[in-house]
């Protein structure tokens, strides 16, 4: 354990997390928007009975949270989150669904409790909530194998079968709410990011008028990345950041852990086929479901195209910084190409072949 008190910069190495990153990472861009002192860290945690924070350091934690690593006295590590844009009601809602997902065999660290039997507090104003430290790598997307895929789609199966009796609310990126972010996009002063917004308003209509209402629902991550996924000895040790969970369609939550963990320069498609397989071994989808793949994928990749302007590439003006690279919504785009090239057949065929 550190010494002394670690203060954050820049330029300090990540580290494994209690809900993060893994030690031999480093840092790019850190999303810290609270800078909290030790003093402050200590005061909250003394509602959840732990001792005094002996060093903290903040930890990339994408464009929303503001994530720390917490050292203690005894020296165990914590993990504690302040939800930047979440109100209480939500990070509440969280933290029950986490519980009851770990409860459920999800590899997920659900939060700590307080001494009042309570899971989120409030931290500089703001609802924060406190989790068990786990250990683990982040996987680099060239290195992602088949075998990858198929714990990842199992692991995703397994939400969504342990998320059936778990308590769900409506997602915060549906049509509607892309739609507000595109007339956000289109009032941007960069006349680039402005011309982006009719084109991919056309073809969210599109997209969203070949959609299939009838498709089985339930809980959905929304968000199953690579850098929400811990692995230890070629294992899942933790699934992570369960903020975007929602009720969403089974289908839609496959496609983007698709998109996210199988196309690297362009589609792999092996590993695309593994994590489809991984995820039918666990729960079968139905014929419906592979025919509404292509376009759920479609809306996904649409998705994370829009919530990327918003959330980097203009905050990124409005902070007067440099865009993240890890944040570039054209790499969405391309997703979406590769999906649209398949609108005549579809995805089932390529997927499970």
């Amino acid at each position: 354990m550190r010494a002394h008190p670690v203060h954050y910069h820049r330029s300090a190495p990540s580290r494994a997390v209690a809900s993060l990153r893994s030690g031999r990472q480093h840092r790019a861009a850190v999303a810290v928007r609270t800078p909290l002192t030790l003093e402050e860290i200590g005061a909250f945690l003394l509602d959840y009975g732990l001792e005094p924070p002996m060093a903290r350091a903040g930890v990339e934690r994408g464009t929303v949270n503001t994530s720390y690593e917490v050292d203690l006295a005894s020296a165990r590590k914590v993990f504690l989150r302040l939800y930047e844009e979440q109100g209480f009601d939500g990070a509440r809602g969280e933290a029950a669904r986490l519980v009851a997902l770990a409860a459920g065999g999800v590899a997920t660290p659900a939060p700590l409790a307080r001494r009042d039997g309570s899971y989120v507090g409030t931290l500089a104003g703001k609802p924060a909530a406190v989790f068990p430290w786990r250990d683990g790598d982040i996987r680099c997307l060239r290195s992602v194998s088949t075998a990858d895929g198929g714990e990842v789609g199992a692991a995703l199966a397994q939400v969504h079968v342990a998320g059936r009796s778990v308590a769900r609310s409506p997602g915060r990126f549906e049509p509607k709410d892309l739609r507000t972010r595109l007339e956000r996009i289109a009032r941007c002063a960069d006349p680039q990011l402005a011309a982006e917004a009719g084109p991919l308003a056309e073809r969210l209509r599109a997209w969203e008028s070949r959609r299939d209402p009838a498709l089985p629902r339930g809980l959905i991550h929304g968000d199953l990345f690579r850098d929400n996924v811990l692995w230890e000895d070629g294992r899942i040790s933790a699934l992570l950041d369960f903020e975007s969970a929602s009720d969403g369609p089974l289908a839609y939550d496959l496609m983007v852990t698709i998109l996210a963990w199988a196309f690297k320069a362009e589609m792999d498609v092996a590993v695309a086929r593994a994590i489809a397989a991984g995820y039918a071994r666990v729960r079968p989808l139905t014929d419906a479901e592979r025919d509404g793949l292509l376009a759920e994928g479609a809306i996904a990749a649409l998705r994370f195209t829009i919530t990327r302007i918003t959330d980097d590439a203009m905050r990124a003006i409005e902070e007067n910084r440099p865009r993240r690279a890890d944040k570039d919504y054209r790499r969405f785009l391309g997703r979406l190409a590769w999906i649209e090239g398949h609108a005549a057949a579809g995805l089932a065929p390529v997927l499970f072949p």
